[in-house]
C-alpha cells in the first residue's frame, strides 16, 4: 500500500511515519512544507490512502490560516481528482473548529471541503477533531503548553500559568497514531460524522503543571508515578523525552558502612521499593522479621545463603542462590531470615519490599536466625 502523508515532518506527522514504518508499510510518501510541489501530482497518482496532516497554527498573519488550511487542502483533492484517485482521505482537525476565531474557521472550512467532496467523488472520508495532543517530538515554547511545560521545567527554566483552572482536553500521541491506523486498516473509531480517539482525558492546566513538577522532584524522591493512571503513565514518557541529554542519569543516596551497601532505588506509593544491596565476602545481614512487611531477594552478582527460622521454632531453611543462576526467594512474614555472602567477592542483590521503609512504623523486629549470626 501507497500512503501519502502530508505534514510529514509535523509532530503527529512524524510521529504516525515512524509507526508505519514499524508495522512494515514501507511505500510511504512524505510531502511537506518544504517539499517540491510537483512531487505532490506523482504522489497523488500513485497514492492508496492519504493522511492530511499539514496545517497552519502558529502564523505570522491570520490570513494564512485559512490559505495553509483550506488552501492546502483544496489543491490536493483537486489533484485527486485530476488523476482520478479515489482513494480514502484522512484529514487532521481541530475541536476549535467549533469556534468562531480564524483558527477554528479554516479548520471548519477545510472539513466542510473534505466533506464535500467524499460525497460528490463517492469517497471515504475521515475527519478527526483532534484535542489537545501531546507526546515525544512536540515542538516547545510554540502552540502546545504540555511540551512547553515539559521542556522548560525540564531544562530549569520557568514558565507561565495564567489559569491553573482552565480544563485541558487531552490524547496522547501513540493513541493518535494507533488510531490512525486503525482508520488505514479499516477500525476507525467513528461517532456520527466525525471519527475519534477512544482514550482522551480531561483535566485542569494547573493539575498538569504539578504533576510536571513531581515528576521532576521524582528523583530527589525516588518515586515513580501512578502508572495505572493514563495520564499521569503518558505525560511522564512525556517529560522524560524534554530531558537534556547530559541529564539523562541521576545520582542515588549509597549507605555505606563496613558491610558493603544498601542503596534505595525506588519508591512507589502502592508497589513498595526496590533497591540494591552490596555485601562484601563473608558479611551477614538481616536477622529480623516483619508482621506484614515482605520481600523478595534476587542476587544477581555473588554467592550467598539465604537462611529462615520461623518465629517460635527451631527449624532452619536454607536457599543457596547465585548470580550463575537467577531466582527469586520470597521472604514471607514470620520468618527471621538473614542473609550471607559466601563467595570470594562482592554479592550483589536486587531486594523489592511491598512498603516503603518507615522510620516511624519499622515492622523489622530483630531476632537471629542461629545464635552465631552477626546482627
Amino acid at each position: 500500500m501507497k500512503i501519502l502523508v502530508t505534514g510529514a515532518k509535523g509532530f503527529i506527522g512524524r510521529n504516525l511515519i515512524e509507526e508505519l514504518k514499524n508495522r512494515k508499510y514501507t511505500d510511504i510518501y512524505e510531502f511537506d512544507i518544504d517539499t517540491d510541489i510537483k512531487l505532490l501530482d506523482q504522489y497523488c497518482f500513485n497514492c492508496d490512502f492519504v493522511f492530511h496532516l499539514a496545517g497552519v497554527n502558529r502564523p505570522k498573519d491570520q490570513d494564512e490560516f485559512m490559505k495553509g488550511n483550506f488552501g492546502f487542502t483544496s489543491i490536493l483533492l483537486d489533484t485527486l481528482k485530476k488523476h482520478h484517485n479515489k482513494c480514502p482521505i484522512m484529514i487532521s482537525s481541530s475541536i476549535q473548529a467549533e469556534l468562531d476565531n480564524p483558527y477554528g474557521l479554516s479548520k471548519k472550512a477545510g472539513e466542510e471541503l473534505i466533506f464535500k467532496y467524499g460525497l460528490e467523488e463517492n469517497v471515504k472520508v475521515f475527519v478527526y477533531r483532534f484535542p489537545n495532543v501531546y507526546g515525544k517530538w512536540c515542538r516547545p515554547n510554540y502552540n502546545s503548553a504540555i511540551a512547553t511545560f515539559c521542556n522548560n521545567i525540564a531544562n530549569d527554566l520557568p514558565i507561565t500559568v495564567n489559569n491553573r483552572e482552565t480544563i485541558m482536553h487531552l490524547v496522547y500521541i501513540d493513541d493518535v497514531f494507533n488510531e490512525l491506523i486503525n482508520a488505514l486498516e479499516g477500525k476507525g473509531n467513528k461517532i456520527g460524522n466525525y471519527y475519534k480517539v477512544p482514550t482522551e482525558d480531561e483535566t485542569t492546566l494547573g493539575h498538569i503543571v504539578d504533576l510536571i513538577y513531581s515528576f521532576k522532584n521524582s528523583r530527589e524522591e525516588r518515586s515513580i508515578p501512578n502508572m495505572s493512571n493514563h495520564l499521569e503513565k503518558c505525560l511522564y514518557s512525556t517529560y522524560l523525552s524534554y530531558l537534556p541529554t547530559d541529564k539523562f542519569s541521576y545520582p542515588l543516596k549509597m549507605n555505606i558502612d563496613n558491610r558493603g551497601s544498601f542503596t534505595e532505588i525506588i519508591r512507589t506509593i502502592d508497589r513498595g521499593q526496590f533497591s540494591v544491596n552490596i555485601s562484601h565476602p563473608g558479611i551477614t545481614k538481616g536477622n529480623h522479621w516483619h508482621h506484614t512487611k515482605n520481600e523478595k531477594f534476587l542476587v544477581v552478582s555473588g554467592h550467598c545463603l539465604i537462611k529462615f527460622r520461623k518465629v517460635g521454632t527451631s527449624d532452619i531453611i536454607t536457599y543457596d542462590v547465585s548470580g550463575d543462576k537467577l531466582e527469586v526467594v520470597d521472604i514471607p512474614v514470620g520468618y527471621t531470615h538473614s542473609i550471607t555472602n559466601i563467595g570470594d567477592t562482592d554479592s550483589v542483590t536486587f531486594m523489592w519490599c511491598n512498603e516503603c521503609f518507615d522510620p516511624n512504623n519499622p515492622d523489622t523486629i530483630f531476632l537471629e536466625v542461629e545464635p552465631h549470626d552477626s546482627k
